[in-house]
């Protein structure tokens, strides 16, 4: 059974990644503490494009819209449902290379549930790899306030190696790079993508 979403009057779907874009949106101060991951993410991402670093967008999730109402405004949707399941969180752009990451988070203090992840963005992880994108999950444990980036490579290299179903802590520690939170660019990724993939 298809899932189905239902949306507000005068709610509006915008694309690529629902920011505003605006001196409102550009700077971010203490009031955005403790914000999830994902708006984290969009806030830093905001900042590589108004300042002409990087381009990366959140996906948008495709939907088939099944009823619509018409305004002034233009078309509201007001039902729709997922007609395909996404792949990965963002893609885009930088320095001339391709970019595509997984965001999770978890509340769990000393693994990572592999059921967070499905089949088929696995899948597609491995196609990026194999076709020498930038790839990698952003994971953050929320509980203890520690957001890791896990390269692609390690991330499979683990999954394919253990038939446990999760991911403790310690190999993200071993394996993968702390992100320090940042005042403007919150959660600046781009930083250790250069140092993993020597990007100048």
């Amino acid at each position: 059974m298809k899932n189905i979403v239902y949306f507000n009057i005068g709610d509006k779907m915008n694309y690529p990644n629902g920011i505003k874009k605006g001196n409102d949106n550009k700077y971010i101060t203490y009031k955005n503490r403790g914000m999830t991951l994902e708006n984290d993410l969009n806030q830093t991402n905001q900042y590589y494009i108004d300042n002409d670093i990087a381009y990366i967008y959140k996906k948008p999730t495709p939907i088939k819209v099944v009823k619509a109402d018409y305004n002034t405004n233009g078309r509201v949707i007001k039902e729709a449902y997922y007609s395909e399941p996404s792949t990965t969180d963002y893609n885009g752009i930088y320095k001339g290379y391709y970019i595509d990451y997984e965001a999770k988070e978890t509340k769990n203090k000393s693994y990572f549930p592999l059921s967070n992840i499905h089949a088929h963005q696995i899948t597609h992880l491995r196609h990026i790899e194999n076709s020498k994108g930038i790839s990698f999950l952003i994971v953050r444990f929320t509980s203890l306030n520690l957001t890791y980036l896990l390269p692609t490579k390690d991330f499979l290299n683990y999954i394919d190696n253990n038939k446990k179903s999760t991911i403790p802590i310690s190999y993200f520690e071993s394996y993968g790079y702390l992100i320090k939170e940042k005042y403007i660019k919150r959660i600046d990724y781009l930083e250790i993508v250069d140092k993993i993939w020597r990007l100048s």
